[in-house]
């Protein structure tokens, strides 16, 4: 009997350890450009083909409006959005900034907390709302930024665990708005703060919002997010900035190396793999460079530049970096590229798609497919290849200025008035 009992245990304890182990293993999105930070869902394997019926397995109405992109961690898909509160101007409303969670499996909102109400002291672009930031997780905690408004982190309950709003207010250039978004990475919550005013980067403690260490930056408005990427000498923090593409030593926020040749006001993030980081952007020119780690101070000119492209490069979209190959759109249009990661040569150049458009939504990939997202709410699926080739044509009906996230089996889309939940259909 007691060997028995001693078996049930043993057994019990095993399966424990087995659904613990599944769950940390489990993939998630928890960062807008994946878990990666390049865009792509190794193990995902979502649908080609869908539209605003089909393939839907649910579809809810999202209050206010937000551009910003929907991060996924087990049962939970988390946004952000701006809701007015019907006072204040057309020009400047009053807003409440939320931060919503929704269950993965139904489309029920589970949650939806208001992190502050309050007027923005700037307009924003007409195609630009005031959320337009996307949040981050750990799986322990939900980080959301409203940049001049605050940086909020919540328990995956919503419970209200820390918030800063000392940042001061941003000015934009051009009063186009508010929009990089944070970063995790181990202790720190990564935060932007580049405007027409002074500008810097922050490491803040992911615990307790403390500031571990403040980094000035000489840069004009810049929509980039930091990328957190590994060197032999350690984790280095790569930003775009209009003056130079940089990076910085994580631990300490020192500036490590730097390079100049970045076009105006850029948005794009850089992509990084096998000791190589990409980063570039495309309004009012054009340059994407690939850099070697290993570099310091300012290596324009060096052999730490692998290679540059001078045209057709992205402006809004951040590049797609997978299987070597490195996609994206010229400017803001829908004509597409793809080169060689290691080399920089091409497969092809500013290949028009069908049906795409204006861009703002960045390329993702997952399960051997690239999707391609438009602003009409278009989204071009093409294989993950050298070579061009069109798989599906869809569209969700709405505007869709936020980049998908691929799950497992699903694909996440936020449109500008729903939240869609892509999922082949199991109905004959």
């Amino acid at each position: 009997m007691r060997t028995k009992t001693v078996f049930a245990m043993t057994v019990g304890l095993f399966l424990t350890q087995w659904l613990l182990m599944s769950a940390v293993e489990a993939d998630n999105w928890g960062h807008w450009r994946g878990p990666s930070g390049n865009g792509n869902a190794e193990n995902a394997h979502p649908p080609v083909e869908w539209s605003s019926t089909t393939n839907v397995k649910w579809k809810i109405e999202t209050p206010g409006r937000g551009s910003s992109s929907p991060v996924i961690w087990e049962n939970q898909v988390f946004v952000t959005t701006a809701i007015p509160t019907g006072r204040g101007d057309s020009q400047l409303p009053e807003l409440d900034f939320q931060v919503l969670s929704y269950d993965r499996g139904t489309g029920k909102l589970l949650w939806q907390q208001s992190a502050v109400i309050a007027t923005p002291h700037q307009g924003t672009h007409s195609t630009n709302g005031f959320a337009s930031a996307s949040p981050c997780t750990d799986g322990q905690h939900i980080y959301a930024s409203f940049g001049s408004r605050g940086v909020y982190c919540y328990t995956l309950a919503g419970a209200l665990v820390w918030k800063r709003s000392d940042f001061g207010q941003m000015d934009t250039r051009n009063s186009f708005g508010e929009g990089s978004s944070p970063t995790l990475e181990g202790d720190k919550l990564l935060v932007p703060w580049d405007h027409e005013g002074p500008s810097a980067l922050y490491a803040l403690d992911k615990l307790t919002g403390k500031t571990i260490w403040k980094t000035d930056r000489d840069e004009p408005t810049c929509w980039a997010t930091p990328l957190v990427v590994n060197s032999d000498s350690g984790k280095q923090v790569v930003m775009n900035g209009q003056t130079c593409a940089r990076a910085y030593d994580l631990t300490t926020g020192k500036e490590l190396w730097r390079c100049a040749g970045q076009t105006e006001r850029p948005c794009a993030s850089p992509v990084a793999a096998d000791g190589l980081v990409f980063v570039g952007s495309g309004h009012r020119g054009s340059f994407l460079g690939a850099f070697r780690l290993t570099g310091t101070g300012d290596i324009r000119g060096t052999d730490k530049v692998v290679w540059t492209i001078d045209r057709d490069t992205p402006d809004i979209g951040s590049p797609l970096l997978s299987s070597g190959r490195i996609y994206f759109h010229k400017g803001k249009t829908g004509q597409l590229s793809c080169v060689d990661a290691a080399t920089g040569k091409p497969y092809y150049m500013a290949s028009r798609i069908p049906r795409l458009d204006s861009i703002y939504a960045s390329p993702i990939a997952a399960g051997g497919y690239v999707f391609l997202t438009a602003r009409n709410g278009t989204t071009v699926v093409i294989k993950d290849a050298n070579d061009l080739e069109i798989v599906a044509t869809n569209s969700v009906d709405e505007t869709v200025d936020a980049t998908p996230a691929p799950v497992d089996n699903q694909l996440f889309i936020r449109g500008e008035q729903h939240l869609f939940c892509i999922e082949a259909s199991t109905k004959k």
